[in-house]
């Protein structure tokens, strides 16, 4: 049995474990975790823990005593800003069988992953098969963060539209819609949004690691607006990002 500990704000951690499922272990069966278990025993047949993005835990909650010996573990690493996460790093780190990089993490993150695995590859992610979706020529405002992050990104596409002297439809994607959402910007509470980004004009989002990875094919019209958060590095990733279509 494989056991999947992604814990994290919002959907994107289901997101990318759901993803490296489907890419590593297609069809197998899977227990995800998004707190992790105090009684040892809601591990027991596991084969496999996957640590998702945190190699000790979104708040340093793992170290080599939480896992049961004999049980494979796997780190399953995306950008960090590794001067912000590193105090937590425990004094008896987990080790990893297997890295995978999902994406390229700075050099101190990547000195450290290999100081505490057997081996580090690069993964390119795939997703589980979406439903047939299209937007032809809609710009998509895609976030499910906070609210005022939304109405941030709402009103950047209104503006980008403004300056290439384009009138979309603005269509925001996103679970819920914001208090204060212009009454001209349609919702659509649609999950998976990927499925959308061919046929869209413009994709608006921030930039978040599932977000820059899927509209990754359609970089020549997503525009990132990075947002600041406790660890991930979105800045990092949106300059990333727009070098790529230089």
């Amino acid at each position: 049995m494989i056991v999947c500990y992604a814990r994290g704000g919002g959907l994107g951690h289901l997101t990318r474990v759901g993803a490296y499922l489907h890419t590593v272990h297609p069809g197998a069966a899977a227990t995800i975790l998004t707190e992790w278990p105090g009684d040892p025993a809601a591990l027991s047949g596991a084969d496999e823990i996957v640590v998702d993005a945190f190699p000790a835990g979104l708040d340093g909650e793992l170290d080599a005593a939480e896992v049961p010996p004999g049980v494979r573990v796997v780190h399953l690493a995306r950008l960090l800003r590794w001067d912000a996460y590193r105090p937590l790093i425990p004094d008896r780190p987990l080790r990893f069988a297997q890295t995978w990089l999902a994406e390229p993490v700075s050099g101190p993150h990547l000195a450290y992953l290999r100081s505490v695995s057997d081996r580090i590859a690069p993964l390119a992610l795939r997703d589980p098969p979406g439903p047939p979706a299209t937007a032809p020529g809609d710009w998509l405002i895609v976030h499910s963060g906070p609210p005022e992050e939304i109405l941030e990104l709402v009103a950047y596409a209104r503006e980008s539209a403004a300056l290439e002297g384009l009138s979309p439809r603005l269509v925001l994607v996103s679970p819920a819609a914001p208090p204060g959402l212009p009454a001209e910007v349609a919702h659509l509470a649609v999950c998976p949004a990927w499925p959308l980004f061919a046929t869209a004009g413009r994709i608006v989002s921030a930039a978040g690691f599932n977000v820059v990875r899927q509209a990754a094919p359609y970089r020549h019209k997503h525009r990132m607006v990075p947002f600041p958060r406790r660890f991930d590095d979105q800045f990092t990733r949106a300059a990333r990002g727009r070098r790529e279509t230089t």
